[in-house]
């Protein structure tokens, strides 16, 4: 099982930036899929979550009315769509899956960079 981000970069504060990940060697319809980051000389934190139907979100207090997180199960893909970003954003962000009837999740990407800055 792989995950693979992409989409990061630089980008001024209020840009915008849209993360994917793909995964590959599982069907990602059977996991709940998530969006951690983890800024330079912190612990890594959850942004948000999908479940696998894609009916429910959940997002940290921090990111919530300008991140959104979507998924397309024929793809294998979740995006993060990320507006309005602040200096404060700035991280490694990672995808990662959790499997039907687990508490953790246990598939992790590589992480991509986000760097908000003018």
């Amino acid at each position: 099982l792989e995950l693979v981000e992409s989409g990061g970069g630089l980008v001024q504060p209020g840009g915008s930036l849209r993360l994917s990940c793909v995964g590959s060697g599982f069907s990602s319809e059977e996991y709940t899929l998530g969006w951690f980051r983890q800024a330079p000389g912190k612990e890594r934190d959850f942004a948000a979550r999908i479940v696998r139907s894609g009916d429910s979100t959940n997002y940290a207090d921090s990111v919530k009315g300008r991140f959104t997180i979507s998924r397309d199960n024929t793809k294998n893909t979740v995006y993060l769509q990320m507006n309005n970003l602040k200096p404060e954003d700035t991280a490694v962000y990672y995808c990662a899956a959790r499997p039907a009837g687990s508490a953790e999740y246990r598939y992790w990407g590589q992480g991509t960079q986000v760097t908000v800055s003018s």
